[in-house]
């Protein structure tokens, strides 16, 4: 069975073979020049975001790191309001690395590209020996085009909250897989590009804040939101959707689905007069989507919890170690 060799991070024939199998999976007229840089076009207010990723395992239900990669990355510039255009691309891949394996990654990726309708215009390739790294690790720095201003900053008291599907997805899966738990409904991840229905949902309301909920789940957003505000977000805890595994999950091991990675889930903030009609957007694409809370000035910088029994609890920031490697 054919394996990626230190050969093929030489510069030389081998690496030309590497290079080439990548260039056909992304093939676009930018990428084709293949020159040590790559001219683009002009773009109007141009936002850029970059991420790693290294998850454990790297081939997951729902997804693999290919797949998370360029969600991931697309998903950053969606959350600002930009349409994804242009990526770069660069792979650190452990020597013996499984060729069928790695096709299989850049087959997923380019699929994912095809839906942001984005193009990967530059990149870069090293093969370490082995034990240098776990399998394989991609970095993706995106360029986008703001479609609309969102930012935090716009935030203010009588707002309201929305998150567009059910939570903890992600996180769940990849730690059943990673410790081999048998579940009667195997949880899959919520990985996916969330840009076709941001764009539905900006040519429907002005959203004013939008952030996927990843490493930190939807605690961590809110409360970044709060204390970036200095405001309050109560969140009704009952209108938040959990998958019923899920719930069994967090239940045994003592995890809380509020802190658990989110791929493909993102929360919103949106006038009232507009958060019925933005549901409604969010509903076509995911039914568990839902209206979870309100921002208000009762505890400046907090978020509070309100339980469907009529009691409240402070929603805190996540602190150490959650579950590693989820992205």
């Amino acid at each position: 069975m054919e394996k990626i060799t230190l050969a093929m991070g030489n510069g030389g024939e081998e690496n030309a073979k590497l290079i080439g199998l990548i260039q056909k999976y992304f093939a676009n007229e930018l990428l084709e020049k293949a020159e040590d840089g790559t001219l683009l076009s002009k773009l109007d207010s141009p936002v850029m975001s970059t991420d790693s990723f290294t998850i454990t395992p790297l081939f997951f239900k729902g997804g693999d790191i290919g797949k998370l990669s360029i969600a991931g990355s697309c998903n950053d510039l969606a959350m600002m309001g930009a349409k994804p255009r242009f990526l770069s691309c660069s792979f650190i891949i452990e020597e013996g690395f499984l060729l069928k394996d790695f096709e299989r990654i850049l087959a997923s990726m380019a699929s994912e590209l095809e839906k942001n309708v984005a193009f990967i215009v530059t990149g870069d390739t090293k093969v370490v020996p082995k034990g240098s790294c776990d399998g394989l690790y991609i970095n993706v720095t995106g360029i986008g085009e703001q479609m609309a201003d969102v930012s935090q900053r716009r935030i203010e008291e009588g707002d309201m909250v929305l998150v567009s599907g059910d939570i903890a997805r992600h996180g769940a899966s990849i730690f059943a897989a990673r410790e081999g738990i048998e579940l009667e409904s195997e949880i899959e991840s919520d990985c996916q590009s969330l840009w076709p229905l941001v764009a539905d949902l900006l040519e429907a309301v002005e959203v004013k804040a939008m952030r996927d909920a990843t490493r930190g789940g939807v605690a961590a957003v809110l409360n970044e939101w709060a204390r970036a505000q200095n405001l309050c977000i109560e969140v009704n805890e009952e209108a938040v959707a959990i998958d019923e595994a899920i719930k069994g999950i967090c239940e045994i091991l003592g995890f809380d689905p509020f802190v658990l990675a989110n791929e493909g889930t993102f929360v919103a903030v949106v006038r009232e007069s507009e958060s019925k009609d933005a549901l409604k957007i969010l509903k076509k694409h995911n039914p568990s989507a839902a209206i979870i809370g309100r921002v208000t000035s009762t505890y400046p910088a907090r978020v509070v919890l309100k339980s469907p029994w009529g009691t409240r609890r402070f929603l805190d920031m996540p602190s150490g170690e959650i579950l590693p490697r989820i992205c």
